[in-house]
Parts: structure tokens; C-alpha cells; sequence
């Protein structure tokens, strides 16, 4: 089998990227004469028509919508041969134009007060580790968008470390917060935003690495939690 990807397209011309990418495919059968030039268009025509009724027909899709579909297929007999059920599709609905400027009208005068405004965090304590260090995830509304880990030292200071994925990518590199007195929830939901300020741009991939490398602890400390629980049950 061959797997024919139209890549990333505007959905007003994935018909012609099928029809060219299946004859750019299919140039050395043709050389050989294991499958005409009318198969081909044939075939592509076929496929086509399947697409227009899903992502026209069905989905209402846009002619400004990007798309990208994935097939396998076969050539027997002089024939190319769709096998529908390794169909895949994936449609991204375009914003109109209007839209897009009336937003801008409205938030661009308004930008510098939302740069000043604080991203509002929700901090949850995940687990705690043996050697005693506090897991959080970070969360904006119910979406995991970071994670740390908290050390303390002496009741009296918090060393902060973790990653942050929204609204840009950072890495906090152990920073210090003194806890006063309070709760280590208390004192990272509190200073989250400033450290997030303050922390270390990053690529979104190295972010996710530290993100994925703390939720690897959680979890596992998690399990152990609950193989604890179920021996003492």
C-alpha cells in the first residue's frame, strides 16, 4: 500500500493536490505502463468527489479552510484502488477577515493594559515526593499548562523550579520565594505570575521537555501512593 498526504491545504484546492501528488506517485508506474494517465485521473476524480461530500457537503467547510487528507492505496490490475477505511482527515476552520479586524479594533488600544494584567493561574499540589518536595500543576481555567516542583528549605524559603507553557513558553530556574509564615500553596499561587514574568523564554519544545520530565515524577509518585494505600487496606 501507499500512502497518498495532500499536506496542509486551503480547502478550495485539495482537488488539484490530489490529482498532482497521486501522477507525482504514480510517474514511474506509468513509465513502466502498469497503470495509465486516465487511471490515474481517474482515480484522483474518485477520490475527490469522496472529499467534496465530506468536507463540503457534510462538514460545510469553507474554501479558506485548511485541510489535509490521508489515504492508502493500491495499483491492481491497471488499477489504483482507494482503501477508504485508512481515511484520515483534518479540517482547521478559517476565521473571516471581518472578524479578525473587528477583534483587533477592539483589543489593540487595550493591549498595553493586558500585558500589565496577571494571568490567572490555578495552582494544584499533585503530590509530594519522599525526599519532601512539593509537585503543582499549573492550570489556566481546567487545562494543564505547567507544572513545578517546590523545594523548601528550613520552613523559611521556597525554592520554585518547573515550566510554563502559556501564553509563551518559559523554564522558572529555581527561584526563591520566602514563605513568612504561610502555606506552600499559599505562597506559589500567589508569586506564580511574577516568576513567570521573571523566567527564562524558552522554545515551546524545551518547555514541554521540563513539563513532561516533572509530570514523569507525579505520576509516579502517584502509583507509589496508591500501592501504599492498597497495602495497608
Amino acid at each position: 500500500m501507499v500512502l497518498l498526504s495532500t499536506g496542509f491545504t486551503i480547502a478550495g484546492a485539495y482537488a488539484d493536490k490530489v490529482r498532482k501528488t497521486l501522477f507525482a506517485q504514480l510517474r514511474d508506474h506509468m513509465k513502466r505502463g502498469e497503470v495509465s494517465a486516465q487511471e490515474v485521473a481517474r482515480a484522483a476524480a474518485e477520490l475527490n468527489r469522496a472529499l467534496y461530500h465530506i468536507l463540503v457537503e457534510r462538514l460545510k467547510s469553507d474554501k479558506g479552510d485548511v485541510v489535509r487528507a490521508k489515504i492508502e492505496y493500491d495499483v491492481e490490475g491497471g488499477r489504483v484502488v482507494w482503501d477508504y477505511n485508512t481515511l484520515q482527515l483534518e479540517v482547521f476552520k478559517r476565521v473571516p477577515d471581518e472578524e479578525v479586524q473587528r477583534v483587533l479594533r477592539e483589543t489593540t488600544p487595550e493591549i498595553s493594559k493586558l500585558l500589565e494584567r496577571a494571568i490567572a493561574y490555578n495552582v494544584e499540589r499533585a503530590a509530594v515526593t519522599s525526599y519532601g518536595d512539593y509537585l503543582f500543576r499549573v492550570k489556566i481555567d481546567d487545562k494543564v499548562v505547567g507544572a513545578l516542583t517546590v523545594t523548601t528549605i528550613d520552613n523559611e524559603v521556597a525554592i520554585v523550579r518547573g515550566a510554563v507553557l502559556e501564553p509563551t513558553p518559559v523554564i522558572i530556574d529555581k527561584s526563591k520565594v520566602p514563605l513568612e509564615g504561610k502555606s506552600v500553596e499559599e505562597v506559589v499561587s500567589n508569586n506564580l505570575a511574577n516568576l513567570v514574568k521573571s523566567a527564562r523564554n524558552v522554545e515551546l519544545a524545551e518547555a514541554e521537555r521540563a513539563l513532561k520530565g516533572i509530570e514523569a515524577v507525579i505520576e509516579s509518585e502517584l502509583k507509589e501512593e496508591a500501592r501504599a494505600e492498597e497495602v495497608e487496606y
